[in-house]
């Protein structure tokens, strides 16, 4: 069975145990300035996690792509991609173990066909210190699913992972672990704060018997193991605590949290461990075969990471996401010339996007119609940046020919690499080439200033993510609020062309990026101020209600760009819903009762900044002061 299929077939499974199958959610996350990607399939619906109502019920599931820009490093072995699908489903104070556990065992074994005696799972040994007890609800509830199919499940308590490699597998079947089958936001219980929610999770993993174990990675194997001998599949998250200022009470509507991943399941359909070696992979890897003369088999390597680069910047681009010098539009720009620099290795040249991104799109149009309907936006986005890319590496061809020195230091290095995006390593073979010579501690410099520059950034962000998906401080609720009155001024003054593009809401401030061709002159700043000030002057109450999505959006309500809604949607009013009002908009929340409410203290809504975030996309920054 191919991934593809896999993806289908566990929604069609859901359905028909009662879930409603709900869109996926664009790569860059609508009102959450705690990061700047969605990271897991959970992440969108956290609100609905910790106690908000979901119009669409309380059974949902979808496939939800993710991207997590902190594995980029890792990209390379057979595992470790940025880009990655998770198949979820969620019960919201519905169904709890008993039903979860048995669901996922039948999809994986009755569904997708896997070897029950290939399986493993996880569950958490408890937390004395805090009467948190070890979880044999769910361990009964594998021993018998795994007795039904006449393996005998034998437990191990294993605690810490690296206690893990020290007694090793045993035969065991069910394994118990400590902070590694506990989920909270915070992490381990002791790291949390009063009022939040956790409980323990149950982990699945696949067993490649062909796989030996690497001593490299500690002494013996067991399920948390990195050599690769075993794969996680997915992991049910049941969400049943809430710490208090003596410790933990049992929330009074316990919730389901599932998340499996879809290529790695795919590759153990084929009993592969490799999971490039999956249907969602295999075309790209094909087509990098056909341009470059090389094999996969001889340039692993260089061939994973153009995969799952082009594969993570393809699905950016039809999010919105346009290649740039900040946030997300630079790691983005970082993935295509990534892929790029290590298309150099496969002796590829020539301009090469062109070919392989309509291939990554062939591979998603069936399943995800917004990707149909961006394909040409998409590939020209991408093909564009790889263009400037080449262009760049040219000029740093030139600054390396036009050095005087016989020798490349560290701080040659890395200007080469910062201004021009110069691979280290290309570097290296021109200098040898031009009779250039190497400083001996010009790797040592070349990583002393990456660190700096590291260091620097990380300043310079710091505060940038405050606040947060569940952050409602009166602050925060305001500026939400605003930022709506906003977002209508901007329509009002500079057309209805204007479409969000994407917002960072903290107590600081509110960063707005729209659709817009030119720089907004004076008049037209002050114009936005005026309209928001007097509606804020006007007391217009704020409420919201569900409605059908085809309905609301024909009526007018606003929404973000690339966003995706089910039947139904949330949608604010600031004034009258059925009468008069300023603003009706698709939004999750928090919002104030009444704009009157931003005025307190004397504030005016003032715009203190208007800048160029990307090619025909404007950004402002504003505050109530």
């Amino acid at each position: 069975m191919n991934a593809q299929e896999i993806r289908r077939r566990y929604l069609e499974f859901f359905k028909t145990k009662q879930h409603v199958v709900i869109p996926r959610a664009t790569l860059v996350p609508q009102n959450d300035p705690t990061t700047l990607f969605t990271g897991s399939g959970m992440q969108p619906l956290l609100p609905y996690l910790l106690g908000q109502d979901n119009p669409n019920g309380r059974r949902l599931a979808n496939s939800q792509t993710c991207l997590r820009a902190q594995d980029i490093d890792e990209v390379g072995d057979n595992r470790h991609t940025t880009f990655f699908e998770m198949l979820g489903n969620w019960s919201l104070g519905d169904y709890f173990k008993g039903e979860q556990l048995p669901w996922i065992f039948d999809f994986l074994t009755e569904v997708i066909g896997l070897d029950p005696n290939r399986l493993y799972v996880s569950c958490c040994s408890g937390f004395s210190d805090y009467a948190i007890p070890k979880d044999t609800d769910s361990a009964a509830i594998w021993r018998d699913l795994f007795g039904a199919k006449g393996i005998d499940a034998k437990e191990i308590e294993i605690g810490s992972e690296a206690n893990g490699y020290t007694i090793g597998e045993q035969d065991g079947r069910i394994f118990y672990y400590d902070t590694k089958n506990w989920w909270s936001r915070a992490g381990t219980p002791s790291e949390m704060s009063e009022g939040e929610p956790g409980g323990p999770d149950s982990e699945v993993f696949y067993r490649f018997d062909h796989v030996q174990h690497d001593p490299k990675w500690g002494e013996k194997c067991h399920p948390n193991c990195d050599c690769g001998r075993y794969i996680e599949l997915g992991n049910s998250v049941f969400m049943e605590y809430l710490k208090t200022e003596t410790g933990f009470t049992k929330l009074p509507k316990r919730n389901v949290d599932y998340g499996g991943g879809l290529e790695r399941i795919a590759a153990a359909a084929i009993d592969s461990p490799d999971i490039f070696e999956t249907t969602l992979f295999k075309p790209i890897v094909a087509k990098l075969e056909e341009l470059s003369g090389k094999t996969y088999d001889s340039h692993t390597e260089s061939m994973r990471v153009i995969a799952d680069h082009l594969r993570g910047a393809t699905f950016l681009a039809v999010d919105g996401v346009i290649p740039s010098n900040k946030t997300q539009g630079y790691v983005m720009r970082r993935l295509v010339r990534r892929a790029v620099r290590f298309a150099f290795e496969l002796g590829i040249e020539q301009n090469f996007l062109e070919y392989v991104i309509p291939v990554i799109a062939d591979l998603y149009h069936a399943d995800y119609p917004e990707v149909a309907a961006s394909r040409q936006r998409v590939i020209e986005v991408l093909v564009k940046e790889e263009k400037l890319f080449r262009q760049t590496l040219r000029k740093g061809l030139q600054e390396l020919g036009r050095l005087a020195k016989s020798q490349v230091d560290g701080s040659v290095l890395f200007k080469l690499y910062d201004t021009y995006g110069f691979p280290v390593e290309l570097t290296k073979e021109e200098a040898f080439t031009s009779g250039l010579t190497i400083a001996e501690d010009a790797d040592g410099v070349f990583k002393k200033l990456m660190a700096e520059q590291r260091e620097r950034s990380r300043t310079a962000s710091k505060g940038e993510f405050k606040g947060g998906l569940t952050d409602h401080s009166d602050t925060i609720t305001r500026y939400h609020t605003a930022t709506h009155l906003m977002y209508r001024a901007l329509k009002n003054v500079l057309g209805e062309q204007v479409v969000q593009r994407g917002a960072n809401i903290t107590a600081e401030r509110i960063r707005f990026d729209f659709s817009y061709p030119e720089k907004m002159i004076p008049e037209q700043i002050a114009e936005v101020e005026r309209i928001v000030n007097d509606q804020i002057d006007r007391n217009w109450p704020v409420s919201w209600r569900e409605e059908n999505t085809q309905a609301a959006l024909a009526s007018g309500v606003s929404g973000a760009f690339g966003d995706r809604y089910g039947e139904t949607v949330k949608v604010y009013t600031i004034g009258d819903p059925e009468g008069d009002y300023f603003s009706r908009e698709i939004c999750g929340g928090p919002h104030v009762q009444n704009t009157a409410e931003l005025g307190a203290d004397g504030k005016r809504f003032k715009i203190v900044k208007e800048e160029s975030s990307s090619a025909g996309v404007r950004r402002v920054k504003a505050v109530l002061a």
